[in-house]
């Protein structure tokens, strides 16, 4: 199993960034998928393929999108009107049917390596 987050770097604040995640060894009907900022956090926000549902924290609502590619088994994250408060190594994790974004980091099952985000003010 396999999770490879990319598309973080060093933006200003009001900027845009696009995180991919590329997963192996799964499918999306064996595990949601969510991106936690940091792996002592709550997910902020979680995409169940198979049920064709979403989830945003409060925080990022309206400006995040997460979507999926299932022909390129790949999540992505957009992150618009970013702020210094979005700063945070981003992992992509694979989250079991029955746990959510809310759970926490004791849902997951499987981590990616993460990817960093600087929103600079």
């Amino acid at each position: 199993v396999q999770l490879v987050e990319s598309g973080g770097g060093l933006v200003q604040a009001g900027g845009s960034l696009r995180l991919s995640c590329v997963v192996s060894g799964f499918t999306f009907d064996d595990y949601d998928i969510g991106w936690f900022p940091g792996k002592e956090q709550e997910g902020v926000s979680c995409i169940s393929v198979t049920e064709g549902t979403t989830y945003y924290a409060d925080s990022v609502k309206v400006r995040f999108t997460i979507s999926a590619d299932n022909g390129r088994n790949t999540v992505y994250l957009q992150m618009n009107n970013l702020n210094p408060e979005d700063t945070a190594v981003y992992y992509c994790a694979a989250i079991p049917f029955g746990k959510t974004c809310q759970t926490g980091p004791i849902g997951v099952d499987y981590w990616g390596k993460g990817t960093p985000v600087t929103v600079s003010s």
